[in-house]
């Protein structure tokens, strides 16, 4: 059956938080550097589950990737009013998982990272990202001892989880696109930093990381958009992950340009990195009204090409961002994504 849904029904952050401690086990969490396959460059994974959990399931096992700008764990799995997302999801029974793509986060930089950005060419573009994606899921299958696990990535991870479920459906037990890219006129947000020119990569200052958060937002509803501290917060340990950018006045993040090139060479040139329609696992898309990133209506052109997706399902959340899982707001995408795991789980 093909369902699409549309929700508007924001959950209270202390709500959301306080039910979460109310209910959650305690969790265990493990972290590993896990080979990519090419000489020198290992990728940061972090698992959290419950600490009683013996037995594993292909629909109880996700594993997220980040987007194009920032590492997975620094946002899946930051404390924010007391619960990370990665918490509440592994305080319901999963075992969850996040890795950082090479240049990102805690995983290896590569080695024109530590040149200047005009010396090299764009660095880690999508076929490498999908291959770092590759290694660490064969390494959480061959872990647990499954065939297959749930995939989810944010913004550029949903075209790479897209990429890979389109190239391996036998791998793939549910796909979870949160504020997935498509085909766009002109350039990403990403890009506004990068230049005309591409070097091997960028940087981006805390500042023009909120203010590209904010872009969109209507001015009576961005005071109350992100509770206080927690962009602080998430800048404060993003940027500690890059210690010569934070060692800049003022302090910035490096991130590779390979996503940049990709989609001036993909999405902007009209044709789709990857095809929705070699993917043949239950699909959610997930988007929020004021993402201006990824707006809904990439989202609602992805949507009708699952045409062997079943239970696919469209789902739009009011009052959010491209960053809607560090927002007031973020209780919904939490519970519409926890209803489509808990689906699987029960299957």
């Amino acid at each position: 059956m093909h369902r699409r849904a549309l929700i508007a029904t924001p959950l209270a952050a202390p709500i959301l938080a306080s039910t979460a401690a109310a209910q959650a086990p305690s969790l265990a969490t493990e972290e590993f550097m896990v080979p990519s396959g090419d000489p020198g460059i290992e990728l940061f994974v972090r698992n959290k589950r419950p600490e009683s959990m013996t037995t594993f399931a292909p629909g109880r096992s996700i594993l997220f990737v980040h987007g194009a700008t920032y590492p997975a764990h620094t946002a899946f799995d930051l404390p924010l009013g007391g619960l990370s997302w990665m918490d509440y999801i592994a305080g319901r029974g999963f075992d969850v998982w996040c890795m950082d793509i090479r240049g990102y986060g805690r995983s290896t930089r590569p080695p024109e990272m530590a040149q200047p950005a005009e010396a090299n060419p764009p660095i880690v573009r999508g076929d490498t990202a999908v291959a770092d994606i590759s290694a660490v899921a064969a390494f959480i299958r061959a872990h647990r001892g499954l065939p297959r696990i749930v995939h989810m990535g944010w913004s550029w991870g949903s075209t790479l989880m897209g990429r890979f479920a389109a190239d391996n459906p036998s791998q793939v037990e549910r796909l979870i696109l949160f504020a997935p890219p498509w085909l766009r006129e002109g350039a990403s947000p990403a890009a506004a930093t990068a230049g005309a020119t591409l070097g091997a990569w960028r940087t981006v200052t805390q500042a023009q990381a909120r203010e590209r958060w904010m872009n969109g937002v209507p001015e009576a509803k961005r005071a109350g958009l992100i509770p206080p501290g927690w962009f602080e917060h998430w800048a404060g340990v993003t940027w500690a992950t890059d210690p010569d950018g934070l060692r800049r006045n003022p302090s910035v993040l490096r991130a590779p340009n390979g996503v940049l090139l990709d989609s001036r060479e993909y999405a902007q040139a009209g044709r789709p990195y990857w095809d929705p329609a070699k993917v043949t696992a239950p699909t959610l898309l997930v988007v929020a009204e004021w993402d201006r990133d990824t707006p809904p209506s990439m989202a609602t052109a992805i949507f009708p090409l699952l045409t062997n997706s079943p239970g696919k399902r469209l789902v739009m959340l009011a009052e959010g961002t491209h960053t809607i899982l560090m927002e007031r707001n973020r209780g919904a995408l939490f519970q519409t994504v926890q209803g489509f795991l808990e689906e699987a789980a029960a299957a």
